[in-house]
């Protein structure tokens, strides 16, 4: 089992009220060469969590993180532009990721939380998650 010490959190990028799955941002990683999608979890508009990546396999999604982190993606983060950055999660969205993240603490005691701007130059995931989880 792979040690987790962080859970961090991203958005997909796209733009407000698109609907988009697990197999498109799997389509978008693998022609980008990654070995399948970067994320372990992503969150639909309608609040839904579906599987991503298996959680025994390093993510790919936050360079210098991935060996010991999970990652959780929701749909959205962009305004309706498809350009600037915008916290665009639904209610249904914010309830689960923080059931989710609360799931994923009691398996993982120790992991702290973070968005993925902690550690790069992108808005993503366009919300302070240290002010909101």
């Amino acid at each position: 089992m792979r040690k987790i010490a962080e859970i961090i959190i991203h958005c997909s990028a796209t733009p407000e009220g698109k609907d988009f799955t697990v197999e498109d941002i799997r389509r978008w990683h693998l022609a980008r060469k990654f070995a399948d999608i970067g994320y372990h979890y992503v969150i639909y508009r309608d609040g839904s969590v579906h599987k991503g990546r298996a959680e025994n396999i390093a993510g790919a999604h936050c360079l210098g993180h991935n060996a010991h982190s999970i990652g959780i993606c929701y749909i959205g983060g962009v305004a309706k532009d498809g350009k600037t950055p915008k916290d665009t999660r639904t209610p249904q969205q914010k309830q689960a990721l923080r059931q989710l993240v609360q799931q994923l603490q009691f398996v993982y005691p120790h992991a702290t939380v973070h968005g993925h701007n902690e550690y790069s130059s992108k808005a993503c995931p366009s919300f302070n998650v240290q002010t909101e989880l």
